[in-house]
């Protein structure tokens, strides 16, 4: 099982954003693998840095368009991540609705050009207050059209 291009899905490293990441060695499980569920943390935490970097949520990080959760995350693995070191996460968006928004990424080399898992991430933006759906704001649009969101929705 090797992948060392992206899947037919996922656009090159030209969409979206590539974010460096390091594995540590406390990721990996008892086989000397990036333990599978460290994927997701490594995912999360760079569209958390992400959008905190274009100053969507606030101080907290979870204020205003900051306030959403997540409800749908799918996983492919491709290529095991074997050793400590220097890592990359592709992220792109692919969709964008009134509430909600999917999110693509690939977990890869440091210079995108292999692929260690790839998936998509669905979230829902919420108020704060009544925990149900509200509309994204204009500026969470705009950093979307800049990372790869198809014409018909930009």
């Amino acid at each position: 099982m090797t992948s060392t291009t992206p899947t037919t899905d996922a656009p090159g490293t030209d969409v979206g954003v590539l974010m460096p990441v390091i594995v540590h060695f406390d990721d990996l499980d008892p086989m000397g693998l990036l333990h599978n569920s460290r994927y997701q943390v490594l995912v999360e935490r760079m569209w958390g840095w992400f959008w905190r970097d274009k100053g969507i949520g606030g101080k907290s990080g979870i204020e205003g368009d900051g306030f959403n959760v997540v409800k749908t995350f799918a996983i492919t693995y491709d290529l095991p991540v074997a050793e400590v070191g220097e890592y990359a996460v592709h992220l792109w968006m692919e969709r964008m609705g009134t509430t909600s928004a999917t999110a693509g990424y690939r977990v890869c080399s440091a210079d995108g050009k292999t692929t260690h898992a790839h998936g998509s991430r669905t979230v829902v933006r919420l108020d704060s207050a009544t925990l149900t759906p509200t509309p994204w704001s204009e500026r969470v649009w705009e950093i979307a059209r800049t990372m790869g969101l198809p014409q018909d929705q930009a």
